[in-house]
């Protein structure tokens, strides 16, 4: 992990956080190009009536916008949760080059923990992917706000 990969990281919780005062699941995504940001995503899916509306395809989509190409090539995705697997689907759709995730998800996680699609030979696209960046700080929030509706 780098220091940058932590400040991204940092932005995501940051759209997690937001994410978690509208209500939905504290998921937070950012899209980094050239050590830029081009693009931000929370999940959406409650407010957007969207069951597509993840953080990862949220920012994937704006940076699609941002930078008028659908192919990320040269991408970096942050997100506060290892992806599902209809989020790995996109990022393979967008030829993401890297993914770098905070906390495990023991549920869902297609980014190793449940599944590996990540580096699946049926896929023709295949991507690095750093788990555990801030995993303590991601998983806070996600257990914060599910104690807090549970209680």
């Amino acid at each position: 992990m780098s220091a940058h990969d932590a400040a991204f990281m940092q932005v995501a919780l940051e759209q997690a956080a937001d994410s978690a005062k509208a209500g939905e699941i504290p998921v937070g995504a950012v899209v980094v190009v050239s050590g830029e940001i081009v693009a931000t995503g929370q999940n959406r899916s409650i407010r957007d009536s969207d069951p597509s509306a993840h953080a990862e395809v949220v920012a994937l989509r704006a940076a699609g916008g941002t930078l008028s190409n659908y192919r990320l090539t040269d991408a970096t995705l942050y997100v506060t949760l290892e992806p599902c697997a209809m989020c790995i689907g996109a990022i393979v759709q967008a030829r993401v080059a890297r993914v770098v995730f905070g906390a495990y998800d023991a549920k869902a996680g297609a980014a190793g923990s449940v599944i590996d699609l990540s580096d699946s030979p049926a896929f023709n696209h295949r991507f690095e992917v750093l788990g555990g960046v801030l995993a303590e700080e991601c998983g806070a929030v996600l257990k914060e706000f599910f104690g807090e509706r549970r209680s």
